[in-house]
């Protein structure tokens, strides 16, 4: 949350000329309705279930640069289609940064609580293992330009395609 994904997608997806996608995006048109509505309506029970769909989905598609939300990782069916599709990058940053990029930003309702830090604490710890655990590539954004991230982004994947051609 607030690591920067849709952006960062957007200029990657420009730069290897494929289709950028946010699963988030995907599932409020097709629900017709927003993320904090789905929340509200459907619990945060409803909304993975929505999620789980729109990824499997989303990942047989291919040539596309896709950002999912944060929690996607909870769901093993999920992390299981992001690692055996694509290749994973998990934009890390910090507490001080999510809340910074997040501050002002009423579309994340797991931040709407009198104390975001500790929900950003309690989410990076439940979630963090589960990023390493099915990413291919961990990258800091923090202070960073988005530039600079996707040019990291590219060297590394043009690093893991000359090892996949020499072997």
């Amino acid at each position: 949350m607030g690591s920067g994904k849709s952006t960062i997608g957007r200029l990657l997806s420009h730069e290897l000329n494929q289709q950028f996608i946010d699963s988030d995006r995907v599932i409020e048109e097709r629900a017709g309705a927003d993320i904090p509505w789905i929340f509200d309506v459907e619990g945060e029970a409803g909304f993975r279930e929505r999620e789980v769909v729109v990824i499997d989905q989303l990942t047989q598609l291919e040539r596309i640069v896709l950002a999912t939300g944060g929690g996607a990782v909870l769901r093993p069916e999920n992390r299981r289609h992001l690692q055996s599709r694509g290749y994973v990058v998990y934009l890390q940053t910090s507490i001080d940064h999510q809340l910074e990029r997040t501050a002002r930003d009423r579309n994340r309702p797991l931040l709407q609580s009198e104390n975001p830090r500790a929900v950003l604490e309690k989410l990076l710890a439940e979630r963090d293992p589960l990023y390493r655990e099915c990413c291919d590539l961990v990258v800091r954004t923090d202070r960073r330009h988005p530039r600079s991230v996707v040019n990291e982004i590219i060297r590394q994947l043009n690093k893991q395609r000359a090892l996949s051609h020499s072997g």
